[in-house]
């Protein structure tokens, strides 16, 4: 993605289609969970004649994209505008620095996670770390702190870590979207899709030799695979983005929640740390 100041429409536009905007229906944007009417079914018309016009092909064809985002679960989802993801863009891009991207986060009021949400939840670890680790969203104890993974599924994250030579010195942590979901519910993909350019952002600023996505919500919206973890676990993707100079070598793990609720696959996961390790090693 180029710098704000040399954006240009087509740009902004590929970016929509890369986050999965892939149909223009109309310039505003209809609520349809607050429709209380149904539109007037037109009254069929003469023998011989259609009785309706077939319907126009999108005017946007989805077109592979390095991040899909895709929902967890079908939830109702809050209005967004345009806006608050061009504005996303412009922020994201802007930021030089990870410290840079953080003050841009903390001017951004585009996310609606932000009115309910005590604080901030952005990252934790040495941003020149050769391992990016994105999970799904903050929980309360994350966002009591301001800092990713701290409540029970962080202490089994840092386990995990150790078992293989790592820890919070020599990684970073940080999350799809940056601020807590009222109950710890999914994030919806509009609250996806508005923190994504931050996302991408932090990657390229990073620029990790390895990126590991978390759970089936991080995995969908960093890898572009719609299968579940349990799919895509042991297998390694190619992640890139325009700005960075060569693709990340991307795996998906269990979330450590998930791992907390189902331990026998711990075993599996021990086996994909293991795999990250001879990936470090290999240089």
């Amino acid at each position: 993605m180029p710098h704000v100041s040399s954006m240009t429409s087509e740009q902004l536009l590929r970016w929509y289609v890369e986050a999965g905007v892939d149909e223009t229906i109309a310039d505003v944007a209809v609520n349809r969970f607050e429709s209380s009417t149904r539109a007037p079914v037109p009254a069929p018309g003469p023998k011989g004649l259609a009785e309706a016009s077939p319907p126009s092909p999108p005017l946007l064809q989805p077109s592979p994209p390095h991040a899909n985002v895709l929902s967890h679960r079908p939830t109702p989802a809050p209005d967004i505008s345009n806006g608050d993801i061009t504005a996303a863009v412009h922020l994201a891009q802007a930021a030089e620095t990870v410290d840079e991207l953080r003050q841009a986060l903390e001017s951004f009021d585009g996310c609606v996670l932000k009115k309910t949400a005590t604080n901030l939840v952005f990252t934790d670890g040495n941003p020149a770390a050769r391992v990016l680790i994105i999970g799904e969203g903050p929980g309360a104890e994350e966002d009591r702190q301001g800092t990713p993974f701290v409540g029970p599924s962080g202490k089994l994250l840092d386990k995990m870590m150790a078992s293989v030579g790592l820890d919070r010195t020599n990684v970073l942590i940080s999350n799809t979207v940056f601020w807590r979901p009222p109950g710890n519910r999914t994030p919806t993909a509009h609250e996806i899709a508005v923190c994504l350019p931050f996302v991408e952002r932090l990657i390229e600023l990073v620029d990790p030799k390895i990126l590991v996505a978390l759970g089936g919500p991080a995995a969908k919206s960093l890898l572009a695979q719609t299968a579940g973890v349990g799919r895509l676990r042991g297998k390694w993707f190619a992640y890139s983005t325009p700005g960075l100079v060569r693709p990340i070598e991307a795996t998906a793990l269990y979330h450590p929640a998930y791992l907390l609720r189902s331990p026998g696959q711990k075993r599996a996961t021990w086996s994909d740390w293991l795999a990250i390790k001879r990936k470090l090693e290999q240089g």
